[in-house]
């Protein structure tokens, strides 16, 4: 069957802080997470249809995960159970200037022990897919490295868009070099970028973001470039032109999860629907402006893939603004 968005990569438990027991113990609350999901739940939320390529333990967090996916609406045919390796979890940690700290236990998790033999019994799900979406963290190890590749090139083949959110999580990689070669990789073959403000940082050494964002679009001739900056908002680069919108500072913001895949998901809906060829202008800052309202939205709430918010309350949002 044919969909709209097709991902591959981490689907995880985020342990959420959620304050103290009554004997002065840090609460944590699980939450369905991993960037690649969330995108796909955002996107079902906006009416796309989604299919998920990841694997899972064979434990109670496993099936958790993928009862909650498919109450979101995104197809799990390319779900895999792992017998011998446990569900990734993350534990984060908000710190007191906002920013967050993530402890993983990964070594290894069940997301990293994906193969291309996985991929290939999955493989018309990726040929039948309008857009192909990945991140870096299925490139950390083997065998996931190899089966994120086999992807990207069954996606190329069948003419997919391709969709890249780095999504440097440090604690991850062995060293950051590893990271940036991940990085390279997905930059030489997507066609929609979203990057963070510190990610350009990282891989250009360049402070100034549109500076560094031009010259990843530059030297690896990526269509379209989306740079979130945080609070202050995002810009998007197309063609010759450089469109900035400023964010929606939410005094309502509890934690940043899934505010980045929140936007990363309205970019891909909106040139989805509208191709790459004839973006305008206007057109673009529109796109920009609901996806930072949408991202602006989901820092309220805890967690993320589960709490996505509808297109409605991006409107009404909006429409208050």
């Amino acid at each position: 069957m044919k969909k709209d968005v097709v991902a591959l990569g981490e689907l995880l438990i985020d342990f959420t802080g959620s304050g103290d027991s009554n004997q002065g113990n840090p609460l944590f609350e699980a939450n369905p997470g991993g960037a690649p999901c969330n995108v796909l739940s955002m996107l079902q939320n906006l009416g796309g249809s989604t299919a998920f390529i990841g694997k899972v333990g064979s434990d109670f967090f496993g099936r958790m995960l993928k009862e909650r996916i498919e109450k979101q609406g995104i197809d799990s045919t390319g779900l895999v159970f792992d017998e011998e390796v446990n569900t990734t979890l993350a534990f984060v940690n908000k710190l007191p200037n906002g920013d967050r700290d993530f402890s993983f236990y990964r070594k290894p998790g069940a997301d990293m022990m994906l193969t291309a033999e996985d991929v290939e019994k999955n493989a018309d799900l990726i040929r039948n897919a309008d857009v192909f979406h990945l991140g870096t963290l299925s490139m950390t190890d083997e065998p996931a490295r190899e089966a994120t590749v086999r992807a990207v090139t069954i996606a190329k083949e069948s003419g997919a868009v391709i969709s890249f959110d780095p999504n440097y999580r440090e604690p991850l990689w062995k060293n950051v070099d590893d990271a940036i070669d991940a990085m390279k990789y997905g930059f030489e073959n997507c066609d929609i970028l979203k990057i963070s403000d510190n990610e350009i940082e990282l891989f250009t050494g360049l402070k100034d973001i549109e500076a560094g964002a031009r010259k990843i679009k530059r030297d690896f001739g990526i269509p379209i470039v989306f740079a979130t900056l945080g609070p202050e908002g995002s810009i998007a680069l197309y063609k010759d032109m450089v469109i900035k919108k400023d964010g929606y500072r939410n005094p309502a913001t509890i934690e940043t999860t899934g505010a980045g895949d929140t936007f990363c998901a309205c970019a891909i809906d909106y040139v989805h629907r509208n191709g790459l060829d004839n973006l305008t202008k206007d057109g673009l800052f529109e796109c920009l402006s609901f996806a930072n309202a949408a991202a602006s939205i989901i820092t309220t709430r805890k967690g993320a893939l589960s709490v996505m918010p509808t297109k409605e309350e991006i409107t009404a949002f909006l429409t208050n603004k």
